[in-house]
């Protein structure tokens, strides 16, 4: 039975407090875009995807995800621990040297959930489309989840991976951009203004939809499902997910400046205070 709104969120709060702890407990990682897409990737998990029980790496008979811009690890390490891919007491040992948890997922340690290695951004898509075109041939209907930084796709390979998704009609993908317009140096337009990102993906064929509240829940649930309803006719889908890079700690949000910084004791403790734990989950 999938949780109700109210559980999304509660679940949403521990997360949120699970990725303020771990980048602040060695003083590294990058809260700021995992905060910013602390909801997509639970509603993701425990709402929209059809998963099975445990974990293979070949993932037949249930939809796969990978995440691209890697570095928001402390999210997906969260989401996937308080998922039940491995123990929640692990999240301890985040960044720690013979840790499974790097700062970037990577594969050689065999972390349950984790398919790729995404060290180098921009290459996400790439994998995502074989792994969909792999479900094809293999006759298994399920779709593939793909997430990338909107300063992502300043990367070549992407657009190479965009037009061949489209030109091969690969219909049983959804890849979503975290569109918060920021990224380490400043916001996306001061890095390099890439314009309309919707026209430059309905112009490579795609078929694109919005999520204007990409922090709401609800909002998650009905685009994602809108994305769905879309995939099998022909066209590869791409959801824009508006969201606020630090979402949920005021002192983060509207600045790109906690890209890649973590908080001192002081500013932890007003993080979690914001966040308190109401859910029945507990911190590791």
């Amino acid at each position: 039975m999938k949780p109700n709104t109210q559980q999304l969120n509660d679940l949403t709060i521990q997360v949120r407090r699970d990725i303020l702890r771990m980048v602040h407990a060695v003083n590294s990682g990058h809260p700021g875009g995992s905060l910013g897409c602390t909801e997509f990737l639970v509603t993701l998990y425990q709402n929209l995807m059809e998963r099975k029980e445990g974990f293979d790496m070949n993932g037949i008979g249930e939809d796969l995800f990978f995440l691209s811009n890697g570095h928001i690890s402390p999210v997906f390490y969260s989401v996937l621990a308080r998922s039940g891919y491995f123990p929640v007491s692990e999240l301890a040992t985040f960044r720690l040297i013979n840790s499974r948890l790097q700062g970037h997922p990577t594969t050689h340690d065999s972390l349950p959930g984790v398919r790729i290695a995404s060290g180098s951004l921009g290459q996400g898509l790439s994998v995502g489309i074989g792994a969909a075109q792999a479900k094809k041939l293999n006759g298994d209907n399920h779709i593939i989840y793909t997430l990338h930084g909107d300063g992502e796709l300043q990367e070549g390979q992407n657009w190479e991976a965009i037009m061949y998704a489209s030109a091969k009609k690969v219909d049983n993908l959804i890849a979503t951009i975290d569109l918060n317009g920021k990224q380490i140096d400043g916001t996306t337009d001061e890095v390099l203004a890439m314009g309309s990102i919707r026209a430059k993906f309905e112009a490579f064929d795609w078929d694109v939809l919005e999520i204007e509240k990409g922090n709401d829940i609800e909002a998650i649930i009905a685009g994602m499902n809108d994305a769905k309803s879309r995939t099998g006719k022909g066209k590869p889908v791409c959801v824009l997910l508006h969201t606020e890079m630090g979402n949920g700690v005021d002192y983060m949000m509207y600045s790109h400046a906690w890209h890649g910084k973590a908080p001192n004791d002081a500013q932890l403790d007003n993080a979690l205070g914001q966040n308190y734990n109401t859910g029945g989950n507990s911190d590791y």
